[in-house]
């Protein structure tokens, strides 16, 4: 049986990611990319499915663990009756080929280990041709797909499997190294254990340090604005939603979708956490990536990309996958990119706009495309969509599609104002009205007292929280504190808030999910704005409670079985955290910067 979903500790390389149970064993890695074939695949089923293991022989040894300083060097303390040992793990940023290395060292006493390489390529399904490498190593193959272990200890075969037992004595040092390369090609170089290390932390290290709040947010925060670079796809600046597929939204259901993906919609609240960070850099790189995944015909923009902007991510199943819990199907790709959901129009056309606020050059063609999804927007705004949880049912007119909408328009007026860009101003605003007259005169339920999910509705949703953060009404409006308490009372959920009604689903699903988290920062930041800072606080302090040992969030969280689920870690969760952070503090404020005339801190400048 896997682990629990927050008891998984992340580890890579910022173009793939592997992830770690207490025990020591790496139940979860994609290679060479975070959307590959996985060839260990535990996480979705068991140990046959593939897996390494390094740890105690002992069962009932004490286990530990941290990440070393401010690094994606994960350190697992063991303790036995006879002695103590870590187990370093962590991926070396990449020169050439991938590779993951694990470092066994006593500390006092001696620990017997035992280590089990279970290499199964293609999802747990392909069986690799094992031959010994070197007196120790071993290399698999199978087609495309070869790994190499060098290995301080000899490995035998058993049951389809490489094993070991070993003895680590205080001081002593054993080094293991996994890597990765095309089979067709010649082995890669071995990597040099120590110097590996050395350069990792020195990487992670150094990037940690340009962070310019590091002193002013909670360590939480800094180890959230970590996870997110570790989500970056580092060759493009594509930032992935989540390392995994499948983790369910509810034990057992069939709410198992795969992440490993770019989503659109992350696209403002993403750029804005990096900029006010300090981090100009990878703001930048997702911005580019952003523009360059929409270029092309408007009409034909998708909601989501693969990590370099790859348009056809068909969906598929597992069938020999039983699950993480036996939650089926586990799908492989994700259907939703074929569908409208007009709210990331609104979502691009801010991001855009807030990169310009924050000193991001432009280019005049990125302008212009954005133009040209204007012209697309226009046509397509008062149709019926799939919305912001990309329901698998019938289309409607979602609320929070409209206000996107709106915003899009909305942006596109400033920017072309405050920066002399050239573009049909006046069009833009009339039909700016016109959304914002359809949203508040069909969107507002004045029975309900609040506004709706969709037109002609009674259900509520969590992204009418937004309302006030992307400045669409402004927070002393009396609708929006209407709508904010209409959601306390019939979406939140023993103090979190659920995305929507799920009793009441059109997406032809089980009903029932977790409390989604970045709703619930999503009120923090609403909390805020209304006035309400000692419920903000409360909140955040709450929500950031549920960060496993690590500081690592997943997508949702189960109040009464009191675990995280959902695909994990997960970014829309880091990137709300960073920022209901920094507007708890008064650090930039992200929701002020949204609905208001001031942007981000340009880069070169020192936020205050």
């Amino acid at each position: 049986m896997s682990s629990r979903i927050e008891d998984y500790a992340l580890i890579g390389d910022c173009e793939s990611a592997a992830l770690v149970s207490r025990t020591g064993s790496i139940d979860w890695l994609c290679w060479p990319r975070f959307d590959s074939d996985a060839c260990f695949a535990a996480l979705l089923g068991a140990p046959e499915h593939g897996r390494w293991l390094i740890a105690p022989r002992d069962a009932e040894a004490r286990t530990s663990r941290r990440y070393r300083r401010d690094s994606l060097i994960l350190e697992t303390c063991f303790e036995t009756r006879h002695g103590a040992a870590t187990l370093t793990d962590f991926m070396p940023l990449r020169e050439r080929s991938p590779s993951m290395v694990r470092i066994v060292r006593g500390e006092r006493g001696e620990v017997a280990m035992h280590t089990q390489m279970i290499i199964r390529f293609g999802y747990g399904a392909i069986v690799p041709w094992v031959t010994r490498m070197e007196e120790n190593g071993i290399r698999a193959v199978a087609g495309p797909d070869m790994v190499q272990l060098h290995s301080p200890v000899r490995l035998r075969g058993e049951n389809m499997r490489s094993v070991a037992e070993f003895t680590v004595h205080a001081g002593e040092t054993l080094s293991f190294v996994l890597m990765y390369g095309p089979s067709h090609l010649p082995p890669p170089h071995a990597v040099d254990p120590a110097g590996a290390l050395a350069a990792t932390e020195e990487f992670w290290t150094g990037w940690s340090k340009k962070c310019q709040v590091e002193k002013r947010c909670p360590e939480s925060v800094v180890r959230s604005l970590i996870t997110l670079k570790a989500l970056t796809y580092a060759p493009t600046g594509g930032i992935v939603a989540a390392p995994t597929t499948s983790l369910p939204e509810k034990i057992g259901s069939a709410r198992n979708w795969d992440y490993r993906f770019c989503w659109l919609r992350d696209a403002t609240l993403t750029l804005l956490a990096f900029m006010n960070a300090g981090y100009f850099e990878e703001a930048h790189a997702w911005r580019d990536w952003l523009q360059r995944a929409i270029a092309g015909r408007p009409d034909q923009a998708q909601i989501m990309y693969g990590l370099s902007g790859e348009r056809r991510l068909t969906e598929w199943e597992v069938p020999w996958l039983p699950g993480y819990e036996r939650s089926a199907p586990v799908r492989i790709g994700n259907k939703a990119h074929e569908q409208l959901q007009i709210d990331v129009y609104g979502e691009v056309m801010d991001a855009f706009h807030q990169a310009r606020m924050g000193g991001l050059a432009a280019s005049e063609s990125g302008w212009a495309v954005q133009i040209e999804l204007l012209k697309c927007l226009a046509d397509v705004w008062d149709e019926p969509d799939e919305g912001i949880w990309e329901v698998r049912g019938t289309r409607r007119h979602f609320t929070y599609s409209k206000v996107m909408a709106w915003v899009a328009f909305d942006r596109a007026i400033k920017s072309a104002r405050k920066f002399n860009l050239p573009g049909p101003v006046d069009d833009w605003c009339k039909t700016r009205d016109e959304i914002h007259d359809d949203v508040c005169r069909r969107g507002w339920d004045a029975d309900a007292g609040s506004f709706v999910q969709a037109y002609g509705r009674k259900e509520l949703d969590a992204s009418l929280l937004l309302i006030p953060a992307v400045g669409f009404l402004p927070p002393e409006d009396p609708r929006v504190r209407a709508t904010v308490e209409a959601i306390e009372r019939r979406l939140m959920v023993d103090g979190f808030i659920m995305r929507y009604d799920t009793h009441k689903t059109a997406d032809g699903l089980p009903p029932g999910e977790g409390a989604f988290l970045a709703c619930s920062f999503w009120l923090v930041d609403a909390y805020i704005l209304l006035g309400r800072y000692e419920d903000a606080r409360k909140m955040f302090e709450r929500l950031t409670g549920l960060c496993n040992d690590l500081g690592l969030l997943s997508e949702e969280y189960d109040p009464a079985a009191r675990r995280q689920l959902g695909n994990f870690p997960q970014a829309f969760s880091h990137v709300a955290h960073v920022n209901s952070a920094m507007n708890l503090l008064g650090i930039a404020k992200p929701t002020e910067q949204r609905a208001s005339e001031h942007g981000p801190v340009a880069a070169g400048q020192r936020a205050e």
